[in-house]
């Protein structure tokens, strides 16, 4: 890692101080970037997401994704942990602090709000950042690649019936528009856009593609701290006023999220993985597509309610959290098969 890199938890830190206060200086700002929206995508995210990952995409090598199915482990953990596992456990653990042990502090209907937030955010995931979180544990592109792509196609037809499962609403109603256009402008079109800058650079010759590749790295980090500037101006005003909410949320997330990436990195060592297929796919499982969690919350409760609020919990509490695993994975990279 760079040196900009290294420090990147501190970074991050300083971008959700600059979001809530920029979001309460110049709330107007805040508002009118809001309503940049198509079918809840908020298009200015979209843009900020398109250009922290496009530098990942440009190094998809795709005459080398055949090689992935003589590893299909890897792709069996990422499947087991997403679909059978993670959703479950995040329902689990928000019943139980919402409905048993903060039941005194919060009412039920705002506690039903909090737990479909964090059930949003688990039958969701990553699909964007985890393109950065591979890149920082010097995962294999390409199999990453194909374990996000699977992800995606078993989403587009599995979000909804879960979702649905798990908020006990039998009439609940999944934007699938939403859905969609977020697999596009998130997945599809940087894609597109890294294999067409990837087959003229190669026409340039090796030079040339390394050096664009170097010149793009930056931007990477970027676009994620101008991502998570933006999320946390949108809700600067309530995560002000209600602090203690904020807490309350951020405890089950956080054992979520360090429970479900040491079931899977167990997991990956009892499968003998290769550490650039391990990491990734334990990146892959504990992580959330917050942006497609934040949009259907929106889109299902409203800006202001306490399941949009979860979601955004959910990035506070995601990206300090997944640069700690990050730094955890790559100290124990002498676990795994070279």
């Amino acid at each position: 890692m760079g040196n900009f890199e290294r420090f990147l938890s501190l970074w991050v830190g300083l971008a959700i101080l600059a979001g809530v206060t920029l979001g309460n200086l110049i709330p107007g700002l805040f508002i009118a970037i809001a309503g940049l929206e198509i079918a809840h995508v908020n298009l200015v995210v979209a843009l900020l997401i398109w250009v922290m990952i496009y530098p990942m995409m440009v190094q998809i090598d795709f005459a080398a994704i055949s090689d992935v199915g003589r590893a299909p482990r890897g792709l069996v953990l990422t499947l087991v942990i997403n679909w059978l596992i993670k959703p479950f456990t995040m329902a689990a653990l928000g019943w139980l602090f919402f409905r048993v042990i903060f039941a005194p502090w919060v009412d039920p209907q705002t506690a039903g709000e909090y737990i479909a937030g964090m059930i949003l955010l688990g039958v969701a995931p990553c699909t964007a950042m985890v393109f950065v979180w591979s890149q920082l544990t010097k995962g294999d592109p390409n199999y990453t690649l194909v374990q996000v792509s699977l992800n995606d196609v078993i989403m587009i037809f599995a979000f909804a019936p879960l979702a649905g499962f798990l908020l006990g609403i039998s009439d609940v109603t999944v934007p699938w528009e939403t859905l969609l256009i977020s697999v596009a402008l998130y997945v599809v079109l940087p894609l597109a856009a890294g294999a067409l800058s990837r087959h003229r650079l190669n026409r340039r010759g090796p030079a040339a593609l390394s050096g664009f590749v170097a010149r793009l790295k930056p931007w990477s980090a970027i676009g994620l701290l101008a991502t998570v500037v933006l999320l946390f101006g949108f809700q600067a005003e309530t995560i002000l006023a209600r602090p203690e909410a904020i807490a309350m949320i951020a405890v089950p997330l956080l054992i979520q999220t360090y429970g479900i990436f040491a079931i899977a990195y167990a997991m990956a060592r009892t499968l003998r993985l290769r550490h650039a297929i391990a990491a990734p796919a334990c990146m892959i499982g504990t992580s959330n597509f917050f942006e497609l969690a934040v949009a259907v919350a929106i889109s299902l409760f409203g800006l202001n309610s306490g399941a949009a609020l979860a979601t955004v919990v959910g990035v506070l509490v995601e990206v300090p959290v997944m640069l700690s695993l990050v730094w955890f994975a790559n100290r124990t990279r002498h676990w795994f098969p070279g």
